[in-house]
């Protein structure tokens, strides 16, 4: 059957999570909730869990049986359902990708804003081709030289998003990167940086971008406990907060955890230098490269 062929994509996870969680406030069993729609009960199960597909058509009287009736709720979900199994321009590079990595992509690109703090890195989506392929040959250590160019490709390629999107406004981009990483060097290649500095500063002049410096002399902060990022979507989908590490990332969520990490980029945000402060430091460091 085709529904129990469906691949659990992270829209599809998504999906089913908020079905359930309608469901479950409706006060209505998986078994109610399948026979009042004539389904059967392993359908609705793996609708839920993401190993089936749900038709566009099928949302709204889902969620009219749950008392849900919100536009604004009930096309977004439709839309979901819609998208949830379309491919993004990423497939074209396989295994490259792992599926940490896709549910990442996928989200950057749902989202409406990111807000991320970098203590050790220049963000992804700030990234020039020769710095990406300076960073993800050094971190990304089990990956051949061919995968590494690759994925340099992809990081590039993400940066799209910043400038047009189809159907929707470019993401909103807040960044505070610590002024460490503005020091970087590459044995070797020693342009990059430079080059990597006056993308920050072109970068940063785009209305959706905010870039800040969080200097070497600031008092304690949130954001010395290491990197984060607050994912933003449309209503009704919750805040994601990413984390990273050098085997990948993971995501929180959850409406306690995710306020915890936005009182810590607003502390974050009040430490660093503004915005005009840290143009100025990023214009003398790259100077200082000539």
């Amino acid at each position: 059957m085709p529904n129990q062929r469906a691949v659990p994509t992270l829209r599809r996870r998504r999906l089913g999570e908020a079905l359930r969680k309608y469901r479950n406030a409706a006060g209505m069993s998986l078994g109610a909730a399948a026979a009042a729609l004539g389904w059967d009960e392993s359908k609705m199960s793996r609708i839920e869990t993401a190993k089936a597909r749900l038709s566009p058509g099928s949302v709204a009287p889902l969620l009219a049986l749950y008392g849900v009736t919100d536009s604004t709720v009930v096309e977004p979900l439709e839309a979901l359902a819609r998208d949830a199994g379309k491919q993004g321009w990423w497939q074209g590079y396989g295994d490259v990708v792992s599926s940490g990595y896709r549910d990442h992509l996928t989200l950057e690109s749902d989202a409406e804003s990111t807000r991320i703090y970098s203590p050790d890195l220049v963000p992804g989506l700030l990234q020039t081709t020769g710095y990406a392929r300076e960073i993800i040959a050094a971190t990304a250590i089990t990956r051949p030289p061919e995968q590494v160019a690759a994925l340099a490709e992809i990081r590039k390629a993400r940066q799209a998003i910043l400038t047009a999107r189809p159907g929707g406004s470019p993401l909103t981009f807040w960044a505070v990167i610590h002024e460490a990483v503005l020091h970087q060097r590459f044995v070797g290649h020693p342009n990059v940086m430079r080059e990597q500095l006056r993308n920050l500063l072109d970068m940063g002049e785009l209305p959706n971008i905010t870039i800040q410096i969080m200097p070497l002399t600031a008092t304690p902060h949130p954001g010395m406990m290491g990197l984060f990022e607050i994912v933003r979507f449309p209503r009704p989908w919750p805040t994601v907060v990413s984390l990273e590490n050098i085997r990948g990332g993971y995501f929180v969520e959850g409406t306690d955890d995710v306020a915890v990490f936005e009182t810590a980029f607003d502390r974050v945000v009040a430490t660093a230098l503004s915005v005009d402060d840290s143009r100025e430091l990023i214009e003398t460091t790259m100077k200082d490269r000539t």
